[in-house]
């Protein structure tokens, strides 16, 4: 299988994907990481990179994430947002789970926001209902059915009058 390829098969899998913990707030564009390959003190942020990018991505598909490696002497990660806010966090020195825990709890939505989120996902308005207060007013919407007799008067054979009663028309 060819997703099974390469270092970390386990970052591949849909599993390891949704489980994800940060997802970050819709009022985050880009992040924008610095480290130095050759410092041993950017350890933290290169393995953040590594087992945390495919999650982030998955996550916050809106969300543009540029890893800049050896252009600053110093590692940091910089967060834009949407009314041209940049927020600044030092990642010197502190390893994945520190740096992970630092964002989600900056620009992180809450474990309360995200399970209303999932709740609300999944009330899914059943497409069989009609009525008001539903998605369809009359079940004359539905392709397929008749036509509201309102709107369009029935044929006599159809209406039980003509056809039960001594009507003769």
């Amino acid at each position: 299988m060819p997703f099974r390829l390469g270092t970390d098969p386990i970052r591949h899998t849909l599993q390891y994907l949704e489980k994800g913990p940060l997802v970050f707030k819709e009022r985050v564009r880009v992040m924008l990481v610095h480290y130095n390959q050759r410092e041993k003190s950017h350890k933290g942020v290169e393995e953040f990179l590594h087992w945390y990018t495919p999650q982030i991505q998955y996550k916050n598909p809106s969300l543009q994430l540029v890893a800049m490696k050896n252009v600053m002497p110093s590692t940091f990660i910089r967060l834009f947002l949407d009314n041209d806010e940049e927020v600044l966090v030092n990642a010197e020195g502190k390893s994945k789970e520190d740096i992970l825990s630092h964002l989600t709890k900056i620009l992180g939505k809450s474990a309360s926001v995200l399970a209303a989120e999932q709740k609300e996902a999944q009330i899914v308005e059943n497409v069989s209902n009609f009525g008001e207060g539903c998605g369809r007013h009359c079940i004359c919407e539905v392709p397929g059915q008749v036509p509201c007799p309102g709107i369009v008067p029935l044929p006599k054979e159809w209406r039980g009058k003509y056809k039960y009663g001594d009507l003769d028309d």
